[in-house]
């Protein structure tokens, strides 16, 4: 028996977090709310394509969750295109990110953080070179 795929992560925040959360991967990301069986709590399911790969919880009655710490998890890493209007947005938005590369494979990548604090990894094969600023 071996795991085959990767099928999607699960982010836990009271309702006004995940609401954000949800706009954050929706309007930055470019990720897209889509159908969501019922569950018997509240939560959202985004897309990329046709695969639902985050999963938006809400915090039971009572439950805490903390933001802005360091565990095990590092970040999450979604393949993208257009870099540069990406940059665009991000700075449009905001929201601070750093540049990285790994050459061998001829990806570019951004780094940045969701709202509540989770590293998020943005990939693109599409574009050469990486500007010096950012």
């Amino acid at each position: 028996m071996a795991a085959i795929a990767f099928n999607h992560y699960n982010l836990r925040a009271p309702r006004e977090l995940m609401d954000r959360l949800r706009d954050f991967y929706c309007d930055i990301i470019g990720l897209r709310q889509g159908r969501r069986p019922d569950l018997g709590s509240f939560g959202y399911w985004l897309y990329a394509g046709s695969d639902c790969v985050l999963h938006l919880s809400e915090t039971r009655a009572g439950e805490s969750r903390l933001t802005h710490t360091s565990t095990t998890f590092d970040h999450v890493a979604f393949t993208c295109t257009g870099r540069a209007a990406m940059e665009a947005s991000l700075d449009g938005h905001d929201i601070s990110f750093s540049r990285g590369q790994v050459a061998e494979l001829g990806i570019y990548q951004l780094f940045l953080q969701d709202p509540a604090g989770n590293g998020v990894e943005l990939n693109f094969k599409e574009d050469s070179g990486i500007p010096a600023s950012g």
